[in-house]
């Protein structure tokens, strides 16, 4: 068995800013490592097959919240509450990034999901989701 390969996403943090990931957790033996949670730097990492997106207007929505709202300093331990209004943004955001899935023959847009389950898990750049294509992380370039 081959050993697992690591890749890290924006090591330097010197990418232009732009992008926006899904890691579908798979055993593909390719590990992710992820700096997320704005100033607590915490080091996230996840197996699985990288999926890159398109969602300008959700990634300006998810910064404002994580670096506007909750003022850059991660939400470690924060409970997202059933009705929040930051949970709220938080959901509508994540839902309105369509995630392209194909069968090989027919590709369709699908939107994200919440991993509810894994909801404390969620912060500034590490969003817990779910994809037709089964679990996995949504992640972007951390803002510190």
């Amino acid at each position: 068995m081959s050993p697992r390969r690591h890749v890290a996403l924006d090591p330097d943090g010197m990418s232009a800013g732009g992008w926006l990931f899904v890691v579908v957790e798979a055993g593909t033996r390719v590990v992710y490592h992820q700096q997320y949670g704005v100033v607590t730097c915490r080091q996230g990492q996840v197996e699985g097959f990288l999926v890159p997106l398109h969602g300008p207007e959700q990634l300006a929505a998810l910064r404002e919240l994580f670096e506007g709202h909750f003022g850059g300093a991660g939400t470690w331990g924060y409970r997202w509450p059933e009705g929040d209004a930051e949970g709220g943004r938080l959901r509508a955001a994540v839902e309105a990034v369509q995630y392209w899935a194909s069968d090989g023959t027919v590709e369709a847009p699908y939107p994200l999901r919440l991993d509810e389950s894994r909801i404390g898990e969620a912060d500034e750049a590490w969003l817990p989701v779910v994809t037709p294509d089964g679990p996995g992380v949504l992640v972007w370039f951390n803002s510190d």
